[in-house]
């Protein structure tokens, strides 16, 4: 632990929030933060940064036990694995920033509305270029979402100028061709990563049907079709109109695979039965409805990606009660100097 002197921002019922302005006494693990940014009052994109990055992955694990003893009364133990680039910077091929008054790229200040110029971000990968970037006639207020591909190419979209070019991606052998603005792993190793975890869990058998629930532009759907055999199907459900785009024209050529837009779960009561199902949801989760819907279809197994171990907590007494056991976990340190953590969740229905 530490002693600090803390100046209180925000009290809840529950708890308060502060920040520490003066550390008393250090604990073994705090270490200076490299960024100036990385402090109350500057950019919120780095909340971990004054710890040590093997004390960051210990925290992530003992935040992954508490969630799911508090909220699952489970007793679960996992270890964050760590991903190279393994300093915990140097990662993020995604960003999102908002153009400041005096026209240059931003950020939001942590738990605030204030635009906090960013010349140089450290958890950036080492080939996104924002210098170049700052000195277009970017239009304030406008969003900017900066992308950097597998090859190292830098694509930028701007609020208001439609003609984007599609990025480039590939994982495991499959190629891509993603909007600017559908969804993508941020972590250089996550889409390969995460890929390699969700085919060890799910254990594909020749002639299955896989249903990839939210799942994008189809990162993990490339890899089931792949397991599932010229006699097997994959059914990919998904909202977004503009993943959905994506999708379609990334597997038009694959027989195997079907794209069906709409909620997950009023399109999953079309189905009758399902071998397995994987399921990426956003932050909140999958819900209660979402649960009883995949249950339905009897799956052997359900595979459960999360970028949050509360919502995943409360989704697995679902599933517990539904017949599905928790059979094993992964936490993934995805997104380092951050207090983010992504889990791969695998559950078995009940003889």
């Amino acid at each position: 632990g530490e002693e600090v002197i803390a100046e209180i921002t925000d009290i809840t019922a529950k708890f308060a929030r502060g920040n520490a302005i003066e550390i008393i006494k250090a604990a073994p693990e705090r270490v200076t933060a490299p960024c100036e940014l990385a402090k109350p009052g500057g950019c919120g994109g780095c909340d971990f940064q004054h710890i040590e990055i093997g004390a960051q992955r210990k925290m992530k694990s003992a935040i992954v036990k508490e969630q799911f003893s508090r909220i699952a009364k489970m007793d679960v133990e996992v270890d964050v694995i760590g991903i190279e680039p393994k300093d915990g910077f140097g990662w993020r091929t995604r960003m999102d920033f908002t153009v400041s008054p005096d026209r240059k790229l931003a950020l939001y200040g942590a738990r605030s509305h204030n635009l906090i110029p960013i010349g140089k971000c450290l958890i950036a990968d080492q080939r996104m270029d924002l210098d170049a970037i700052n000195q277009i006639k970017l239009p304030a207020g406008a969003k900017v979402e900066v992308a950097i591909s597998k090859s190292g190419k830098q694509y930028v979209a701007i609020e208001g100028r439609e003609n984007f070019d599609l990025i480039a991606e590939s994982v495991l052998g499959k190629d891509f061709s993603i909007s600017p603005t559908s969804f993508w792993q941020s972590h250089v190793q996550a889409p390969s990563e995460l890929t390699k975890s969700v085919l060890i869990n799910l254990e594909i058998r020749p002639g299955d049907h896989v249903f990839d629930l939210y799942g994008g532009v189809g990162l993990f759907t490339a890899a089931i079709a792949s397991a599932v055999t010229e006699t097997g199907r994959v059914t990919l459900i998904e909202l977004d109109a503009g993943a959905i785009t994506d999708a379609r024209r990334i597997f038009a050529d694959e027989p195997l695979v079907e794209i069906v837009e709409g909620k997950v779960e009023r399109s999953l009561s079309k189905f009758k039965r399902a071998d397995l199902i994987l399921l990426d949801p956003p932050r909140s989760g999958a819900g209660r409805e979402v649960v009883a819907a995949m249950v339905k279809l009897e799956p052997r197994s359900i595979v459960y990606v999360s970028c949050d171990p509360a919502s995943l907590a409360r989704d697995a007494t679902y599933l517990e009660t539904s017949g599905y056991k928790l059979a094993g976990l992964q936490s993934f340190d995805l997104f380092p100097m951050t207090q983010h953590i992504e889990c791969v969740a695998r559950f078995l229905k009940s003889p």
